[in-house]
């Protein structure tokens, strides 16, 4: 059986995930009391449909409730009951943007009539303990709703039991940095396919671009060392436990030299036999 269980920050997209896992054959259950994980953990035995996929959302919504969610990750631990948490997060001025727009109110602003801005600084620490011990963090500052729903199908369409999953993510500097980076590595010592007009509008997904950044010396010199580097930090991370293995690399603009190297990591590590993906975070924006 499959339970994971989906925890962050109000506005940060958990209705998104939770939608694009129903889509992918889980059972959901959308803001459920903490004390209600342990239940539906026992649901698939008792159960004569044989659900064996769940996906639960807990989050502050449910208020004082909220204060038992790492006690109850206690008892499935202690009954050795396999789970793995999802942690959505997103910034401080992402997030007041997204309820400015919305104009819904957020769950904690009716405790001492709080500003949107105040509950935000409290969910944050509230959501600290939850986030720390989350197998999966996923940054959706600068994350479309199809983006979040593709990096969801990308952790959990694989067989969950999978020791860790590697992201390789290519993003533009110009943009943001991800927060949700273990690892991140900057290739704007490169040389930029922007100032050659017949490739200004293409991507690191098009040969001609490869080609252009992958003959330069500097770009020829990075390789193996980028390679060795993971390749010897990967094992010491699955030693650790850990779930979710985020590298960064990063550009001007996020399109055409992260996006090289993003995907000839992932191409690397594949061929290694590791559990990989690769993503463009800022590939269709526009780059001026």
């Amino acid at each position: 059986m499959e339970l994971i269980i989906v925890t962050g920050m109000s506005g940060a997209g958990k209705s998104q995930a939770i939608n694009a896992m129903e889509d992918m054959g889980y059972y959901c259950v959308d803001n459920i009391p903490p004390r209600l994980i342990t239940k539906f953990a026992e649901l698939p035995a008792q159960s004569e449909d044989k659900i064996s996929r769940i996906a639960l959302v807990v989050d502050v919504r449910s208020h004082e409730l909220f204060s038992e969610y790492n006690q109850c990750l206690d008892e499935l631990d202690a009954q050795s009951f396999p789970y793995k948490t999802l942690f959505l997060d997103c910034d401080n001025a992402t997030l007041l943007n997204r309820y400015k727009e919305t104009r819904r109110r957020h769950p904690l602003q009716d405790e001492g009539n709080a500003s949107i801005e105040q509950a935000i600084i409290r969910e944050r620490i509230l959501l600290t303990a939850a986030k720390e011990r989350a197998d999966f963090v996923v940054d959706t500052s600068h994350l479309s709703a199809s983006q979040l729903r593709a990096k969801v199908r990308d952790i959990f369409l694989r067989d969950i039991r999978q020791s860790m999953v590697v992201n390789c993510s290519s993003f533009g500097f110009k943009n943001g940095i991800p927060t949700d980076c273990d690892l991140l590595f900057d290739v704007r010592c490169l040389p930029n396919p922007f100032y050659v007009e017949e490739l200004r509008e293409q991507s690191g997904l098009d040969s001609a671009v490869r080609n252009f950044v992958l003959s330069s010396k500097p770009a020829q010199g990075l390789i193996p060392k980028l390679f060795d580097l993971v390749d010897y930090l990967i094992p010491l991370y699955i030693q650790e436990g850990k779930s979710q293995l985020v590298i960064g690399i990063g550009c001007t603009g996020g399109r055409h030299r992260s996006v090289v190297f993003c995907e000839m990591l992932a191409a690397h590590l594949a061929e290694q036999g590791v559990s990989v993906t690769a993503s463009h975070r800022d590939i269709q924006k526009a780059y001026h």
